[in-house]
């Protein structure tokens, strides 16, 4: 049997999404009952993160943990990867010694890589491509409130980085319509643009973006690695804040979600990110609850 890794959104279809987002919930009110299960026991989840992170590591680190499980933190700066043992012989190690690999790394071929020789599942944490686990928790956010996601529109205005192209992808996938707005040369991926051709639509300013629209969101300006870039894209964003102008052309239930860091008055002002229609720290939490799903959902769909 092949393994099922979760590198992207593509690997579940809407059947299984819907699965992890209703298991997530089932999990987050058992947690709050204090009678979560040992669904992970004895299992662990090895984490090789090459990138900085907050969300991400610890919402993976205490999902396994509170399932029974334990995780294995390895930085390449402290293990044989950052003195050039390749990735797949790092995989081939861990695949004899752990039961899940998550990796948080710039190119998306490392990723690729990995999966190809991993005899155990990996999953994304994030690479310059695609970031899945946190798609996850963004529909989380939406099902729990608002039911759904068909014949619903969400916005995406900013960059179109990593964050950008799993919104194209849950949109294939869950069937909701996604409007992009992004200044020129800052568009999405073409191939992944193309490849949900029917559920995207790009538009030339942020306002027609946000126009009606159930969910509005962004990411910073300058995405990790970008960094050095900041201070052009600044001036370049600079039409493509969310504020409470663009807000106002939203519907009037419209939520705003950021999967943070954010840098206030920047991409999005504080009285947007701080405000009624803001879900941003739910949003956050739910990055327990939807990383506990999946790894359920790994270890059940591979057993």
């Amino acid at each position: 049997m092949s393994i099922r890794h979760f590198k992207s959104l593509l690997d579940i279809n809407k059947k299984e999404f819907i699965r992890i987002l209703d298991r997530s919930l089932e999990l987050k009110k058992l947690s709050r009952q204090n009678q979560l299960p040992d669904s992970l026991s004895k299992m662990t989840l090895a984490l090789i993160f090459k990138k900085n992170s907050t969300r991400t590591r610890v919402s993976l680190e205490t999902a396994i943990n509170k399932l029974g499980g334990n995780a294995v933190y390895i930085s390449h700066l402290t293990s044989q990867i950052g003195r050039g043992e390749s990735i797949t012989d790092t995989g081939k190690v861990l695949s004899g010694m752990v039961d899940f690999i998550a990796i948080r790394t710039h190119e998306h071929n490392e990723l690729v890589e990995l999966c190809e020789v991993s005899t155990i599942p990996v999953i994304n944490a994030l690479t310059q491509k695609f970031h899945p686990c946190q798609l996850l928790a963004d529909m989380l956010t939406f099902y729990e409130e608002k039911g759904d996601f068909e014949d619903k529109t969400f916005s995406w205005v900013g960059d179109g980085c990593n964050m950008c192209h799993s919104y194209i992808n849950a949109s294939k996938i869950l069937g909701f319509n996604l409007k992009i707005a992004t200044p020129n040369g800052f568009e999405p991926d073409i191939s992944v643009l193309n490849s949900a051709s029917d559920t995207v639509e790009l538009c030339d300013l942020p306002g027609k973006a946000v126009e009606n629209s159930d969910l509005v969101t962004t990411d910073v300006w300058a995405s990790m690695g970008d960094e050095e870039d900041h201070e052009r894209r600044k001036s370049l964003f600079k039409g493509y804040q969310i504020n409470q102008n663009i807000m106002d052309k939203a519907n009037d239930d419209a939520i705003f979600l950021h999967c943070l860091p954010a840098h206030r008055d920047e991409e999005v002002t504080a009285e947007v990110i701080d405000g009624k229609c803001s879900r941003v720290w739910e949003q956050s939490h739910n990055r327990l609850y939807t990383t506990q799903a999946l790894l359920e959902f790994l270890k059940e769909v591979n057993d």
